[in-house]
């Protein structure tokens, strides 16, 4: 069951980026209601999929490494559809669905192998952080493809080349309505998240180097785009800049402590 759920929701998710990206290869309108249809299926099947691992390990798919991915392109999957649904817009699924499938991939690739959850108190500590973590890194990841697609857009725009990026793409203002909105839910979910981590590490004694630093630096970097936005009064140009770049140095930093600590025999979620 878990398999197969996982199977339709990553198909989907393909499938809804397909669907998208159709007014590139044909001039027509982009299909709102045929990608967001998708896109909920394969949420609801991904959603089944996390319910029948939970119902049959008896816990939360928070940890290990293979649960904690599924969750991860789970919750990147909801959030692109409420963002999808709102805006009335499909153009962020033709990065952000993909990247969901590619998580889902991975964490059936690696397996999903549960990790060991503290009982209690300290177990619904350790599931509220790693929730809302998860909720910023998906955040983080919706304001950082809208930067791109900003980016793109706007030099389509300067070169006036009106073609399908143009005829598809949502307006500037929205892809940069977007990018504010899910910097500072980023910057939510990360702050509380971080801030439950660091202490639940230091009550129960895990602390861990790698971990602390990188869930530091990926909470100074969207705080950088949260208070630029909110406070400096930065421009769409800048933001849009500043989120794709530090959301990719952010992974690329997760990408090097995870091989550093399986090298070394630890255990990097």
């Amino acid at each position: 069951m878990t398999a197969i759920a996982h199977f339709i929701a990553i198909t989907c998710y393909i499938g809804a980026a397909a669907l998208a990206a159709t007014p590139f290869a044909r001039p027509v309108g982009a299909p709102v209601r045929g990608v967001i249809w998708i896109l909920a299926a394969g949420v609801a099947a991904h959603g089944a999929a996390l319910f029948a691992y939970a119902a049959s390990v008896r816990q939360l798919p928070l940890t290990g490494l293979g649960p904690s991915l599924s969750f991860a392109g789970f919750v990147l999957a909801a959030t692109l559809l409420i963002v999808e649904i709102v805006a009335r817009d499909v153009s962020l699924t033709l990065l952000a669905a993909p990247l969901a499938a590619i998580v889902t991939v991975c964490a059936n690739l690696v397996g999903l192998v549960p990790g060991i959850e503290p009982p209690g108190a300290r177990g619904a500590w350790l599931v509220a952080h790693i929730a809302l973590s998860f909720v910023g890194i998906a955040s983080f990841a919706t304001a950082a493809a809208a930067g791109c697609m900003y980016l793109l857009e706007r030099r389509e725009l300067k070169s006036r080349r009106f073609g399908a990026i143009f005829r598809f793409f949502p307006p500037l203002a929205t892809l940069d309505r977007v990018n504010h909105v899910a910097a500072i839910a980023a910057w939510l979910g990360l702050t509380l998240g971080v801030v439950l981590a660091v202490t639940y590490a230091v009550s129960y004694n895990e602390l861990s180097a790698p971990k602390i630093v990188w869930a530091m630096g990926a909470w100074v970097a969207v705080s950088g785009i949260a208070l630029g936005r909110v406070a400096g009064g930065w421009q769409a140009r800048r933001a849009a800049i500043y989120s794709s770049v530090s959301f990719t140095a952010v992974i690329v930093l997760y990408v090097a402590f995870r091989i550093a600590e399986t090298n070394g025999g630890g255990r990097f979620l």
